[in-house]
């Protein structure tokens, strides 16, 4: 079959083989000075080669990531291009005429003002010491039993690799240089192959072939946690089936502190417990199929505004300021539950946290994520996101990616032959390049990449490695598109990965999004709708007679192709129906079932007669589509955002605010108004990256029904058809609070969209109220609250009951000891062993581990950072993978009864929240702990047939219970008052509480 032909399958040829199958069964101290920030290395560890200019790739068939500039105009050189832009308009003025003069004054201040966040001096002030606290040196991998043969297989493994094949493996080789987004180099010797590093976390990105899964944000909206292994396997098996070792995904930050973040849809939704129990089912169905999944962006990488530096003519990313507590409490959440199941490769994020790098924060990788969690894998960099050598090494960053340092694709690595000389003159310890290359090692053996049964060996030895090109759709291309290598080789294989029949992955992805489908409006029991249009309806005020067609009417561009699913790089524009944000998280689609598409095949034809506008500026008066001609109106809006390289519409990443975008509120407006001259009903479908203000048509008399289809991937349309004809139920709860304005969110809620110093500054002063417990706080009354969704039956909830496994006691047990790592020896090999080999021929641009002289080899005084000699004592709330083993242990199993008391078969969403008790004292301090008024502890999705029953049982965990002792430095259960325990249907739905 050609590769046209297979890019023309359809779905249902996919489905064909099989039918109706499923798929498998005071905390200023806990961060104070450091010098780690800036630390660029002297000669002992070469980073003071002349910076060269961003050079533009070009002749691709795709366009690469710009990871260090929002787009193309951002960034071009070490200057502000807002500022060069401006010298170019002025040089065009007659430089004599006084008042060209005086414009050019007075535009240059202003411009350098409104840069520098309201003063010229920023511009000329160093950038502070970071707020991170040292802690030296890394943690040995190696230390605990679930890792312990892994570990044995990798020391044996890298007691045989040269000082350069360790380089090797832990560096990558350069964007563009092999076949996948990031690859490593290979330490033939051993048999340790290139790794292939492939996006991401809604499916596999520059692949054909593959599905377009719904957003993690649909997935969170499922609360269902069997759909979150499910996807995370069937995402598995496709990376693999792809040749990709390890998977970038899933994403558990942005957390969505910030309601228009830009990649809030790439996370599971804004509540850590959520977000920590999807990303933790999907990494084990990720890694159950033998893929490294990756832990993404470690952290508190909350907007893309300023997430880089160099954005917007900045030299620094944006630090995130926030307090030891709420960084425990909130954002490491997620991430300790993804090591609590194994997950083997976290990545850290572009911004400082506390005006340190988080890929050069010694604090967050030694001390919190390899200590405190016991997190046994390794450390990636995002792309572009190192920005130091030996220090970021030192600080605990085990691999860079893509290879490429300070400047994009210029070929010189902050590692790479840096790595190699700072570890031959001793400034980077060979402890420490060991425990490099032995975690990525581990990482490797662990997920039992070395089956050669299910990895062959990459070829000339075997067929195996990457089966694609991320560089091109062609059959042949060239090998190394990103250097000067002209040799070419069959890159694209084009081998479906999609599955057919009951394997198909479409299935799975249409479940997905159907049960991610929140009904959050259904007056008059409006849906579910009738395919045949009259069924079920009395006579409608305004209608003719029932012989008459059914008339339907669908309004909007959401609603159909537009310029195809494709049409724009990376999906960075917003055109046609929406299933997907814009960025590196998104993927290629297959095929896109519309909304459309699949209402006019699940209509009754016979009886229905279907109008179609696809356009949001309503022009049709007089026009069959004329909502005033309807007996039901559709209209379809969205809302589209995604990662900071792309702009589209006006809007660079974050969402500039909360409204339907492309006049959307108009849109309804108008049909709402008019559907069936004012008598008729309209239903709203709206698919969005995350929560939309529906403000200003949501109490409209004719707006009967609201849906919120999030992002939905490739079975769009089919999804939506089954919930709004009733073949499912309603089910989908909201993974996030929907306010009445972007205000309700508070001031933790607003993106800084301007520069306030050389470093951007974004406080997280409102410590762990985001999202409902802000709104709970601040007695603020949602639109629509976290955890809420309609159901096409009724549940009763009943019979709480609360039983005592472990009693309160303050803190876990102690720390239990752990293994001894691996073990090498330390004497630093002869320089000459890392020379480029006699003959070798070197690629441009292309990232080696070696030197062209040992001359290179310089020796003198390495400044390590302030702290590096402290001896740190071991964290007591570690010991085991997600942290001390005993804060798994379960007290509390509260038990109560599910009714399905309606007329049809439902699901629903048992949530239960905790409320810790009152006056809570720091017992060192007597500071009062302040908490939230509830949080979400636990969930669980259960479908009954009408009128069934069933006793659920859902437990609270030593960790559930407890707070995060900034003094203490552990988590705390509070041992005098009393706990609040709730259980209903949403955040704001609790009829059932008991006390312990």
């Amino acid at each position: 079959m050609s590769r046209q032909d297979k890019l023309n399958d359809s779905r249902e040829g996919l489905l064909s083989a099989q039918e109706d199958v499923q798929l498998w069964a005071s905390s200023e101290e806990a961060y104070e000075s450091s010098s780690e920030l800036g630390q660029e290395l002297d000669e002992l560890d070469p980073l003071n080669g002349e910076k060269q200019e961003y050079i533009k790739p070009d002749g691709q068939r795709r366009r690469p990531r710009l990871e260090f500039g929002v787009s193309p105009l951002s960034y071009k050189s070490s200057k502000h291009s807002q500022l060069s832009s401006l010298l170019r308009e002025l040089g065009r003025c007659l430089w004599p005429r006084s008042t060209c003069l005086l414009i050019a004054v007075i535009l240059i201040v202003g411009s350098l003002l409104v840069i520098g966040g309201g003063g010229l001096w920023v511009y000329k002030t160093t950038p502070p010491d970071g707020q991170s606290p040292p802690w030296y040196p890394t943690p040995q991998g190696g230390t605990l039993k679930s890792w312990q043969e892994s570990y044995q297989k990798a020391e044996a493994m890298v007691k045989r690799m040269s000082l350069v094949e360790k380089v090797n493996i832990t560096t990558g080789t350069g964007w563009m240089s092999n076949m996948c987004v990031g690859n490593t180099g290979p330490a033939y010797s051993v048999g340790f192959p290139s790794l292939c590093l492939q996006d991401g976390p809604l499916g596999l990105r520059f692949v054909d072939h593959a599905t377009a899964f719904p957003a993690a944000l649909t997935v969170g909206a499922t609360w269902n946690r069997d759909l979150m292994y499910r996807r995370g396997r069937a995402h598995g098996l496709e990376a693999r089936l792809k040749g990709v070792n390890v998977l970038l995904g899933p994403s558990m930050g942005p957390l969505g502190r910030m309601p228009a973040g830009g990649r809030n849809w790439e996370g599971f939704g804004s509540d850590p417990v959520l977000q920590g129990v999807a990303a933790a089912l999907t990494i084990k169905g990720i890694q159950d199929e033998g893929v490294i999944a990756t832990a993404k962006h470690y952290i508190a990488n909350e907007q893309e505004h300023f997430r880089q530096s160099f954005e917007w003519g900045l030299p620094n990313a944006m630090s995130s300021n926030i307090d030891d507590r709420t960084l425990h409490e909130l954002y490491l959440w997620p991430f300790a539950d993804s090591v609590r199941v194994g997950v083997a490769s976290v990545m850290c994020s572009y911004n400082m946290v506390n005006n340190s790098y988080a890929c050069g924060n010694s604090k967050l990788m030694n001390g919190i994520l390899k200590d405190e969690l016991g997190f046994q894998g390794f450390v990636q960099s995002d792309w572009g996101a190192q920005r130091s050598g030996v220090a970021s090494a030192l600080a605990g960053l085990d691999m860079t990616m893509p290879g490429d340092g300070l400047r994009w694709m210029n070929g010189d690595s902050l590692f790479g032959p840096h790595l190699s000389k700072a570890a031959l003159n001793g400034s980077l310890p060979l402890e420490r390049l060991n425990d490099m290359a032995t975690r990525t090692v581990a990482a490797w053996y662990q997920l039992g990449q070395d089956d050669e049964s299910q990895w062959p060996a990459a070829p000339p030895e075997g067929d195996g490695g990457p089966n694609f090109s991320s560089w091109t759709d062609d059959e042949e291309s060239l090998l190394h598109p990103g250097s000067d290598d002209k040799t070419t080789a069959v890159v694209n294989k084009f081998i479906d990965v999609q599955g057919e029949g009951k394997e198909f992955h479409g299935r799975l992805a249409q479940e997905i999004a159907a049960e991610g489908t929140v009904l959050v409006k259904n007056e008059d029991q409006l849906l579910p709708l009738s395919r045949d249009g009259w069924s079920g309806e009395g006579i409608p005020k305004g209608a003719t007679e029932l012989k008459t067609k059914y008339r339907v009417g669908i309004y909007g561009e959401d609603a159909g192709p537009g310029k195809g699913p494709n049409a724009c790089p990376d999906r960075g524009c917003n055109q046609g129906t929406l299933a997907s944000g814009w960025g590196s998280g998104a993927v290629e689609f297959p095929y896109l079932v519309t909304p459309l598409k699949a209402l006019e095949s699940a209509f009754d034809l016979d009886s229905v007669n279907l109008t179609v506008s696809l356009s949001n500026d309503l022009q049709v008066k007089g026009a069959p589509s004329d909502p005033e001609n309807q007996d039901l109106c559709m209209v379809f809006i969205n809302a589209d955002a995604g990662e900071g390289y792309l702009a589209a519409d006006g809007i660079r990443g974050d969402r500039n605010d909360l409204y339907p975008q492309k006049n959307g509120d108009a849109l309804v407006q108008n049909v709402a108004q008019n559907c069936g001259a004012g008598y008729r009903p309209t239903v709203v479908i709206v698919h969005a990256v995350g929560p939309v203000v529906l403000e200003r048509w949501i109490d409209l008399p004719g707006v009967k029904a609201v849906i919120l289809a999030n992002l939905p991937g490739e079975e769009s349309g089919n999804a939506l058809v089954d919930v709004l004809f009733g073949d499912i139920d309603a089910s989908g709860r909201l993974p996030y609070t929907v306010g009445k304005s972007l205000e309700d969110y508070g001031p933790g809620g607003q993106l800084l969209y301007y520069p306030n110093a050389a470093i951007p500054q974004q406080n997280f002063t409102e410590g762990l109220h985001i999202d409902y417990r802000h709104f709970d706080k601040h007695a603020i009354t949602p639109r629509y609250e976290f955890g809420f969704g309609l159901s096409y039956t009724t549940f009763e909830l009943s019979n709480i009951r609360l039983t005592t496994l472990l009693p309160k006691s303050a803190l876990p047990a102690p720390r239990p000891a752990g293994l001894a790592p691996p073990t090498y020896n330390s004497t630093i090999p002869d320089p000459a062993t890392a020379l480029f080999p006699e003959g070798f021929r070197k690629l441009k641009k292309y990232i080696y581990p070696y030197i062209a002289s040992v001359s290179e080899v310089k020796h003198g005084s390495y400044p390590y950072p302030a702290g590096y000699d402290t001896a740190q004592q071991a964290s007591a709330a570690g010991g085991g993978e997600g942290g001390n083993p005993s804060l798994y242990d379960t007290h509390l199993l509260i038990n109560v009864t599910l009714s399905n008391t309606g007329s049809r078969k439902g699901k629903e969403v048992v949530q239960l929240y905790l409320s810790f008790p009152d006056d809570v004292v720091e017992p060192d301090t007597g500071e009062v702990i302040d908490f939230p008024i509830k949080v979400l502890r636990g969930f669980e999705k259960v479908e009954l047939e009408a009128e069934e029953s069933v006793v659920l049982s859902l437990g609270l965990t030593r960790r559930d219970l407890s707070f995060w002792s900034v003094v203490r430095q552990n988590w705390v259960m509070p041992t005098e008052g009393t706990f609040k325990v709730l259980v209903g249907r949403s955040s704001r739905d609790l009829p059932l509480s008991v006390e312990w």
